[in-house]
């Protein structure tokens, strides 16, 4: 079997904003739910292991369907905005099926499962059309059908729980809902029957779960009152007609806790069930979103049900509830949390299944980790974990070295990502290891000025710069094993702050430098202040040694870049940036309507003037792109043009600064795309340079087949190739930057189906062969369902570096061993891919280039 062309290497995403979207199974694997996907994530290896692709609109619930022996789990269930609940079947193997069900007429908030034999597999989903469906797939084909739909009126149940009556095989339901009343159902006749609604909470139910245990059911359900209520399911062992009245024998009646009976029939047997409040849990004070029993495992025979519970809520906590041994009092036995910050608290939580790691998911998706210490049980310290945008990706970009990628999105942040060796670990894992920039505004674009420095765009008129403190190099090299001499060698970590922190009103990240730190630490001590601003101090910024990744909690606080420079001069929100390789020149264009707004300011990345204004389109321009010798730049736009701009030399009158003058461009008599330009890139030898657009056609433009560089060429510029038609709206496009062995070039293509295609594209090809045979183009690679985004890609960018990033130690081992051909032989194997998409990712993929060249041969 031939390898795969394009293997996925890493994932950056989070949890979506819904408080039912993670679920951890027995085999460790942590399900949830990213935009329109599943995704399976590895805590102990610490990467995604999968995607499940096949809702349409946003996951709003996962949970996996465990197994009554306590067994890994091999399913998973998952409902959507799209209305729709999808089993997914042999989760971890090589096959995926997924079966929907459908039927709901809203999105489901809410699912669980529960097996009633070997064949037969009963789900409950809850939806906001105020119903709460039952489907029963049964034995064979594995079709799905409803049983029951239960109505709830104008009201909604936010959370459901199945499991099985003790001694029987009955299926009883627990439902949560915004009455702040928990409904029991108890299946009779295939029918779901309503035996009890259990009053106490005094606000919405926000969560129920059951867990079974010395023939008993245990009831957690957590609500907006900040209130925990654990409720006891048992069988009685008389009839209601037999029980003791209260006040039989002497004395005063016996106090006794309320308990709520109704019956079961089973084979023509009756039962007499009852069910009761253990005891209220009160601890939280804010809104209690998740509850979580200690998952149960199989021991001497038989399923063991630890006793502890875990919560969520709104106050940034997590609690871990359990009875002492000598009272049996519930009490509080672990709380973490976090502190500081902007942000909301959590929104679900979930526990490994030996019980030494919990986790939590915040408002804006973040995952929380925590991991008890081998030493002393009762040590809990945070644990590395994945992390990612929460909504849309705009734009990304690797630093001019290669060893890390910069994104910006729609959630108001911009995140840096970077390769992290671990001790014993053959190969890297990619985390988030700092956040430059945490805005008021959306992020639409950003551009690198060096390795240490950026450029960024928000939907705000104004241009931000940013440069990294010494902090941040000195934890990069920590991270990256790369030398921390050879970073601070170059020039641009000359004078860094060492922090920066935004003011408690501010957008602006404020420089903080040893000096500011040394007098907070006097202050401190002294007990005195000067002035009220001393006592309310801005800096919030606490210096870290870093030699991992770090949580969630430092990430806001404590990895900031300073602003160094505010860039004025737009009307409007800025929509893309572009940078030149020798760190001369930054470009920028923002929304515009009208000619006089869509004209391209011109930036000195040395003193932050601003140089020139090229106007030429009339519309947006919607990307930019310098050439790699720096002497054009190419700009394409909303109104279906593309223009060139040349770099002029200085005048002779003893100016110093260069000017750009237009060189060519297309216009409406002359355009070959009919619809909005969305991407272009220029070839590594400045020979050509290729755009993409809605009209689902790509095209690559030179001087022809003369193989002239571009602006030195003596015919126009013109389409050097037939057009591509990729099937979709192209919306980005990416040369790379080396040659192929057969001379010829390779480009990635993204699609607004969020897929990614790779083609070989070889000049003077179309000539050799008839018109129209495609002759030039050669598709070599494309990712699969699983590898695809599931929205459009907003961005592609090769890493500019062959080999992978983070393999830099392994290389020197490489050499110091007398392996030099190996080193050279492993970055020449591989080449890496960086995408930007709608659905919330940035992945990473690593290219194989012999891959490449066989399956462009076959192709051919």
């Amino acid at each position: 079997m031939a390898a795969p062309v394009i293997q996925t290497c890493h994932v950056a995403c989070c949890a979506n904003r819904t408080p039912k979207v993670v679920s951890w199974s027995k085999r460790g694997l942590i399900a949830f739910g990213t935009c329109h996907s599943v995704a399976l994530y590895e805590p102990r290896e610490r990467i995604i292991v999968g995607i499940l692709n096949g809702h349409t609109a946003r996951v709003n619930t996962v949970q996996w369907v465990h197994r009554e022996d306590c067994g890994p789990e091999t399913e998973l269930v998952s409902g959507g905005s799209d209305n729709n609940v999808i089993i997914w079947t042999n989760v971890g193997g090589q096959v995926q099926t997924p079966v929907k069900c459908v039927g709901h007429t809203a999105p489901v908030c809410a699912v669980d499962a529960v097996y009633l034999d070997s064949t037969q597999l009963l789900i409950a989903s809850a939806a906001s059309d105020c119903t709460v469906k039952l489907w029963l797939r049964g034995e064979g084909d594995g079709k799905v059908e409803c049983l029951q739909t239960l109505s709830f009126g104008s009201g909604f149940m936010m959370d459901v729980s199945l499991a099985l009556l003790p001694g029987s095989n009955v299926p009883v339901l627990a439902c949560g809902g915004d009455d702040s009343k928990v409904h029991i159902y108890v299946r009779h006749n295939d029918q779901f029957q309503r035996v009890l609604a259990l009053q106490g909470h005094e606000d919405w139910i926000r969560g129920v779960e059951w867990a079974a245990r010395d023939g008993e059911l245990l009831l957690a359900s957590c609500a907006q009152d900040c209130l925990i209520r654990l409720w006891r399911l048992f069988a009685k062992a008389a009839p209601p007609s037999q029980e003791p009245h209260p006040e039989a024998g002497q004395g005063e009646p016996a106090l006794r806790l309320k308990e709520d009976l109704f019956e079961v029939a089973e084979n023509g047997t009756c039962t007499v069930f009852a069910m009761s409040l253990e005891t209220v849990l009160a601890g939280h004070e804010n809104w209690v979103y998740g509850i979580h029993w200690h998952p149960s495992y199989f021991k001497d025979g038989k399923v063991q049900q630890p006793l502890g519970l875990l919560s969520a809520s709104m106050d940034k906590t997590m609690i871990l509830w359990g009875p002492e041994e000598d009272s049996g009092v519930w009490v509080e036995q672990v709380r973490v949390g976090e502190v500081g910050g902007n942000t909301l608290g959590f929104y679900g939580c979930q526990m490994s299944p030996d019980g030494s790691m919990i986790l939590a998911h915040a408002f804006h998706g973040a995952l929380h980790l925590w991991q008890r210490g081998h030493s002393q049980e009762a040590t809990w310290s945070p644990a590395v974990v994945i992390s990612g945008h929460f909504n849309s990706v705009q734009d990304l970009s690797w630093d001019p070295e290669g060893e890390f990628v910069l994104s910006v999105g729609s959630d108001q942040t911009t995140r840096l990502f970077t390769p992290w060796r671990r001790k014993g670990c053959d190969q890297p894992t990619w985390h988030e290891i700092c956040r430059p920039q945490i805005h008021g505004y959306d992020m639409q674009c950003l551009a690198p000025v060096g390795r240490f420095q950026f450029v960024s765009g928000a939907d705000e008129k104004v241009l931000r710069v940013f440069r990294a403190p010494r902090n941040f190099v000195e934890n990069f090299a920590n991270i990256s094993t790369i030398p921390l001499e050879q970073l601070l060698a170059s020039n641009d970590t000359v004078d860094l702050p060492e922090g920066a922190s935004t003011p408690a009103l501010g957008l602006s990240n404020k420089a903080v430098f040893q000096g500011d730190l040394a007098s907070q630490t006097s202050k401190g001590e002294d007990g005195g202040y000067n002035s009220v601003s001393d006592q309310y101090k801005e800096s919030y910024f606490q210096p870290l040694t870093l030699t991992e990744p770090p949580p969630e909690d430092h990430l806001l606080q404590n990895t900031l870049w300073p602003e160094v420079q505010k860039l004025y001069g737009h009307g409007f929100e800025l929509f893309c940036l572009a940078s030149d390789a020798s760190r001369t020149f930054v470009a920028s264009a923002c929304k515009a309507t009208k000619a006089e707004h869509a004209a391209i300011l011109l930036w000195s990345a040395s003193c932050w003037r601003q140089l020139q204004s090229l106007p030429c389109h009339s519309l947006t321009v919607t990307q930019m792109a310098f050439s790699p010798d720096a002497r054009l730049l190419l700009a394409v736009s909303r109104d279906r043009t593309w223009s060139l701009w040349r770099r002029q030399d200085p005048a002779p009158d003893g100016s110093t600064e260069s000017h750009f003058s237009l060189y060519a461009h297309t216009g409406k008599d002359t355009a070959v795309h009919t619809r909005i330009i969305w991407s272009c890139d220029w070839s590594f030898d400045n020979k050509y340079f290729v755009t993409s657009s809605r009209d689902k056609k790509v095209m690559v433009w030179g001087h022809g087949t003369s193989g002239d560089i571009i602006g030195q060429g003596t015919t126009p510029i013109r389409p050097c190739t037939p057009m591509l038609d990729v099937g979709d709206s192209a919306t980005a496009v990416a040369f790379c930057p080396f040659p192929c062995p057969d001379n010829s070039y390779l480009l990635a293509v993204g699609l607004e189906s969020g897929g990614i295609l790779l083609y070989k594209w070889r000049p003077g090809a179309a000539e050799e062969r008839p018109t129209g045979s495609g002759g030039c183009w050669s598709k070599c690679g494309e990712t699969d369902a699983s590898q695809s985004h599931t929205l459009p890609v907003k961005r592609l960018r090769w890493r500019p570096r062959a080999g992978r990033a983070g393999q830099h130690q392994q290389q020197q081992q490489m050499t110091q061993a007398g392996q030099g051909g190996r080193e050279e032989e492993e970055a020449g194997a591989w080449m890496q891919l960086a995408s930007a998409g709608d659905d919330h990712a940035v992945k990473i993929f690593n290219v194989s280039r012999q891959a490449v060249e066989q399956q462009s041969i076959s192709s051919d």
